[in-house]
């Protein structure tokens, strides 16, 4: 009976020593994995963990975005909708974009700077407050334009050029930019990421012989917005990306 207890009180100290020791292996190989989840809107989020003994704890989370290529394109103020195209007129839709309210015109003008021209620059509606041309570095050096890597609607101090329409010209003094690599989230996403609104993020873009991560991506977040990540050409063409291509949200 004594030989009994005195077996079950050894067993008893060498379970604790097991479970002690896997603990302390556990924290020093410092095992790491991935937990995936799907939301009811079919998006996906991962999470990179690391397990120290029964706790888990998030070194960092992912989420799949869609990737768009912004080509060069121009917003208008209605005043200057009149001047390029005549009195009275108002764009008119060619495709929706995806935005909501956000559209293509059938509408194009030619810009011009210092050194060259690009003919047949597609207009965004619907009108803005201020006349704005977004162009890639590349297209800047085209045709002779200061073009700042700047947010849309930060225009003060930016880059000029002139405006050819059918109609007539404007001259704009500032307003030309180099759209800053951006993503557009609603909040329910947000949320789940906790990214804040201005946050800055990097974006894993996969492709079959280019693949890189773009840091320095603004995520603006809006309840109008569906999420979306924006990118020019010249970034397009770096990261090989084609139409439909998802990246990886590093948060």
């Amino acid at each position: 009976m004594e030989n009994n207890r005195f077996r079950q009180r050894q067993k008893g100290k060498w379970e604790k020593k097991r479970q002690s020791a896997h603990a302390v292996r556990r924290v020093s190989l410092a095992d790491s994995g991935e937990v995936c989840y799907t939301q009811k809107r079919k998006t996906t989020i991962t999470r990179r963990v690391i397990t120290v003994g029964t706790k888990e704890r998030n070194l960092f989370m992912t989420k799949k975005v869609e990737i768009e290529t912004s080509a060069r394109h121009i917003h208008l103020t209605q005043a200057d909708v009149e001047t390029l195209f005549g009195k009275g007129y108002q764009l008119t839709v060619r495709k929706n974009l995806s935005q909501p309210g956000q559209y293509a015109c059938n509408e194009k003008l030619t810009v011009v700077g210092q050194k060259k021209e690009i003919a047949g620059v597609s207009v965004l509606g619907p009108c803005r407050k201020a006349t704005q041309v977004e162009v890639s570095l590349t297209d800047a050096r085209t045709i002779g334009v200061a073009a700042p890597i700047r947010e849309s609607g930060d225009l003060a101090g930016s880059g000029s050029c002139r405006l050819v329409g059918p109609a007539g010209e404007v001259t704009l003094k500032e307003g030309v930019i180099a759209a800053k690599r951006h993503i557009h989230m609603p909040p329910a996403d947000a949320r789940e990421l906790g990214i804040e609104n201005g946050q800055i993020v990097s974006v894993k873009a996969a492709s079959d012989e280019r693949s890189l991560i773009f840091g320095d991506v603004v995520v603006r977040v809006s309840e109008a917005y569906v999420l979306t990540m924006h990118i020019d050409t010249d970034e397009s063409s770096a990261a090989g990306c084609t139409p439909g291509m998802m990246g990886e949200i590093l948060v």
